[in-house]
């Protein structure tokens, strides 16, 4: 038969294990250098309170691993000037939580349990099917929302002005370079002069050959000399005498 329960027999379900005593001299079995060895950083005081992601004193990896710009850069969300975080309400919710007429505000979405607080944006997604004619105000609205409100009756106001669309940049459109095969083809076809000259559809157009420039011929030294040595034939008085 179990023991009756008493307070002198009262003890935990699981047995209590001892704690380390440390420093209690060689006997105990933790005493000298207490279960730290010699010397090291681990042996120091406070060793084991290091902050998340030190390393040593090396580069810790958030350190080394590259970052990205924008407002997809983790040390940049949710705070800063590229703030992106909101807080969602699906329209399912709106449905369950607001009678036909109703007016959705900030405030009101705390009143019902929603959101927390209105520290942070809002935004409607489309989640769910919306019936009521309600007019909802948030910091912003999914397309597919606000096609569904705007469908069942309803108004939407956008508590910082509604977004504008930006305009797709346009490409500028590089010209096709045209090769040096084309640029002689269309120089070699030259239009007809006239209409009688003109070649029919069913002759083919022969290009014209081009015609090479004639290089004038150089004179050379020995060409010079025998010029030079020609001479003019003399006049009748110069004649020489027989």
């Amino acid at each position: 038969m179990a023991e009756e329960l008493n307070l002198h027999s009262l003890q935990p379900a699981q047995p209590r294990k001892d704690r380390k005593r440390i420093g209690r001299g060689m006997g105990s079995g933790k005493g000298r250098y207490s279960g730290r060895g010699i010397k090291g950083q681990k042996s120091r005081s406070g060793s084991h309170m290091m902050p998340a992601g030190f390393e040593g004193g090396q580069m810790p990896i958030d350190m080394r691993l590259p970052k990205l710009r924008g407002n997809t850069s983790a040390d940049a969300m949710p705070i800063g000037p590229f703030r992106t975080s909101t807080q969602p309400v699906n329209l399912r919710d709106l449905e369950a939580r607001f009678e036909g007429g109703a007016e959705v505000t900030p405030d009101a979405l705390v009143t019902v349990g929603l959101i927390k607080n209105t520290k942070i944006d809002i935004k409607i997604l489309a989640s769910g099917e919306l019936t009521k004619k309600l007019s909802v105000s948030a910091h912003g609205f999914s397309k597919t929302a606000k096609d569904k409100i705007e469908a069942a009756g309803g108004t939407v106001s956008w508590l910082r002005g509604e977004p504008v669309e930006k305009k797709p940049r346009r490409s500028k459109k590089k010209r096709p370079d045209t090769s040096d095969e084309t640029e002689a083809t269309v120089v070699e076809e030259a239009p007809p002069a006239s209409a009688d000259e003109a070649p029919s559809a069913d002759e083919p157009v022969e290009a014209k050959p081009k015609r090479s420039k004639a290089k004038s011929p150089v004179a050379s030294d020995e060409t010079e000399l025998e010029i030079a040595e020609e001479a003019t034939p003399a006049s009748a008085d110069e004649a020489p005498a027989e």
